[in-house]
């Protein structure tokens, strides 16, 4: 395996050379390295746009917006337990600016246990199914490892799987995706939640991820799931230390050379909390917003966050610095953005 980095840079872009990283309309590059730092001719699909996701176009950064619907997620667990709150939450996302909904009944943090699958169905598919009747029209995901809830929340409405085990935890999960036709995000993780923080160890992270991201992906295309309906998200904290999140995201832009979207979930993590002395989740959003950035300047299609208004109005900002003739009042491109209610 050769794993390859293009070189990210936003700004004007130069007349020659330049080529947009995976299509972006602010992030371009005109040199990628391989693990030892020597220039190598970028393979065209390093440059190549990627498909849209369920009608969003990946030329720029798109929001993903947390609902977890359950008692025991690390920041926000208890909240919206409830349908009524769980919706509300999800109706003010949607007001905040964001272009996808990711909906949860299970807690991946480090240490949590499994949940049944008739309590997660419970927890997820009638927030799916209320949303949908209330006329949200956005993508909305499902946070799941489970293909019965799956199952279930693409019957709700969701068009969007994001399983952070990408199809290790059940074997039926690459059927159910390619049955329904759905997307599906393709996460790393080394370990179960319950254990996979307990001492984590890679020979090269970077490429360690890479090599199981390419080999899942693989596996679903194996499986009959379309290549234009996969995501890779290199799963920040998920069985890794500091030190890797840190090299992950600043060895981002390789992931790019898998042809999928990337999606970056980050979202007041612990390893923020380390860096920036943060100790409670709830206190991580500016930690969480400047990490969202980079990953935009990496080429990340997908940003999965708690904080969406925070992280949107930054995204503004970085699109207008990055490019000024693009930047309009109220937002780059607060014109094109799907609000979600039909």
């Amino acid at each position: 395996m050769t794993l390859l980095r293009p070189i990210a840079q936003t700004g004007s872009r130069p007349a020659q050379g330049a080529l947009p990283l995976a299509g972006s309309d602010t992030v371009w590059f005109a040199h990628s390295v391989d693990a030892g730092g020597r220039d190598v001719t970028a393979p065209p699909v390093l440059a190549a746009l990627r498909a849209p996701v369920d009608g969003l176009t990946m030329t720029r950064p798109r929001l993903m917006g947390i609902v977890n619907a359950t008692p025991d997620s690390f920041s926000d667990g208890g909240r919206y337990t409830s349908l009524d709150a769980a919706t509300a939450h999800a109706h003010a996302l949607i007001a905040a600016g964001a272009d996808i909904l990711d909906i949860g009944g299970e807690s991946t943090r480090p240490g949590a246990v499994d949940v049944a699958e008739g309590e997660e169905i419970n927890r997820t598919a009638p927030v799916i199914a209320r949303l949908r009747a209330e006329n949200v029209t956005i993508p909305i995901s499902i946070d799941t490892r489970k293909a019965a809830v799956a199952q279930a929340a693409i019957d709700a409405g969701a068009t969007i799987v994001n399983d952070v085990s990408a199809m290790t935890y059940d074997p039926e999960m690459a059927a159910t995706v390619a049955r329904a036709g759905v997307w599906l995000c393709l996460m790393h993780a080394q370990g179960a939640p319950r254990t996979m923080q307990l001492a984590p160890r890679y020979d090269d992270v970077v490429a360690d991820v890479y090599g199981f991201l390419a080999e899942r992906v693989a596996a679903a295309h194996g499986g009959g799931i379309a290549p234009d309906r996969l995501i890779v998200d290199p799963g920040i904290g998920f069985g890794k230390t500091t030190a890797h999140n840190l090299a992950l995201l600043q060895n981002l832009s390789a992931l790019h050379g898998l042809g999928c979207p990337i999606l970056l979930g980050a979202s007041r993590k612990r390893f923020i909390g380390e860096v920036g002395g943060a100790g409670i989740a709830a206190a991580r959003m500016p930690g969480s917003v400047a990490v969202a950035l980079f990953g935009a300047g990496q080429g990340a299609q997908i940003l999965r966050v708690h904080d969406v208004a925070e992280t949107r109005q930054a995204l503004y900002l970085w699109q207008a610095l990055s490019d000024p003739a693009r930047a309009t009042s109220g937002g780059a491109q607060a014109d094109e953005r799907t609000r979600g209610t039909a």
